[in-house]
């Protein structure tokens, strides 16, 4: 269904001003760990995304000089503005960190404060750090003091539906230099579990006058738009909505700047994409890490249509590019002789 073309939008679709960084529009890509490397930006930016974040970085592997994570830190050209983020628990490491990422070259670091994951709680980042708000405090403020690239900061509401401290904490952070803040409308207990509680963005937002971006439970460019006139938050940050979906950025941004809902990608563009995804993988990291890599990729490209459940189950047993190639040919074949 598409709405009416042409549709007058009370609210103005520029992106938020990051440090020196203007956005072009107020959709972005999440960082996602295992996701959001060098390959999978270059396709969500070509699609529209205003600003591309990189998987976390581990600041005390960059310290001990680990040569596979300043390789995380390669930036192209073709994905400006691009966000590095890293993870850590001290301010030392993390303002280490932070310089590494802007001699690599990218136009903003990212502190992550909101993943759940029990071994990063563990080593006491992460999110665990929003339990401690003078360390995380400090830690951010080692990181403005260190680079002169804008810093920004992903965090959840809280630990616990007990204790929401994402207000208190992002006027902490505004006041010691940090550049943005996004907000994740969970709390460290519910991971991904639950709906994302937009009102507390809208609070965050109330509080601080740095920019805000919202994330939590947006897959379509209608959540876009309620997330944002809801929360009046300034930018809306796509995550698990782009997998296997770099043209929600696309039809996001044509949505809230013309009312105008694009069809959704057909079968055979999904197949391409999807190929040309393992294909800059396999340039970036060789075919034998790309295959692999893809496997948590290509099941999501074909998600939705007739028989896919069967193919996706091939797909995350491929182990070669002709072999993704055959499964997709044979998946298409399919849909077309379903006519879907």
């Amino acid at each position: 269904m598409t709405a009416t073309a042409g549709t007058t939008k009370a609210r103005k679709v520029t992106g938020p001003v990051i440090g020196p960084v203007q956005l072009e529009s107020p959709v972005v890509l999440a960082p996602m760990a295992g996701v959001c490397n060098l390959a999978f930006r270059l396709l969500c930016k070509e699609q529209g995304a205003a600003l591309v974040c990189s998987e976390f970085v581990s600041a005390k592997a960059l310290v001990h000089g680990n040569q596979k994570s300043f390789e995380m830190l390669a930036v192209s050209e073709k994905e400006r503005p691009v966000s590095i983020q890293i993870f850590g628990s001290t301010p030392e490491d993390a303002a280490f960190a932070a310089r590494a990422v802007e001699e690599a070259g990218a136009d903003i670091v990212d502190f992550n404060m909101g993943c759940p994951v029990p071994k990063v709680l563990k080593a006491e980042a992460g999110a665990a750090l929003m339990r401690v708000p003078d360390k995380a405090q400090a830690i951010l403020k080692a990181m403005v003091d260190a680079v002169s690239i804008p810093v920004t900061v992903k965090v959840r509401t809280g630990w616990d539906d007990r204790s929401i401290n994402v207000v208190d904490l992002a006027k902490r952070f505004e006041d010691v230099g940090v550049a943005a803040i996004a907000v994740h409308g969970r709390t460290t207990s519910q991971g991904r579990s639950g709906r994302a509680n937009w009102e507390i963005i809208g609070e965050v937002k109330q509080a601080v006058r740095i920019p805000v971006i919202g994330n939590g439970d947006v897959f379509t460019p209608q959540d876009a738009e309620a997330m944002l006139e809801m929360t009046g938050c300034d930018g809306v940050m796509i995550g698990r909505g782009a997998l296997g979906n770099p043209w929600i950025f696309k039809r996001t941004r044509h949505y809230l700047e013309t009312g105008e809902l694009l069809p959704e990608p057909t079968a055979s563009q999904r197949v391409e994409m999807a190929r040309r995804h393992l294909r800059l993988l396999a340039e970036l990291k060789g075919e034998y890490v790309a295959v692999r890599e893809m496997r948590q990729h290509a099941p999501a490209y074909i998600k939705g249509f007739p028989g896919a459940a069967a193919f996706r189950a091939r797909l995350v047993r491929c182990d070669s590019i002709a072999a993704y190639d055959d499964v997709f040919a044979e998946f298409l074949a399919g849909v077309e002789a379903s006519g879907g």
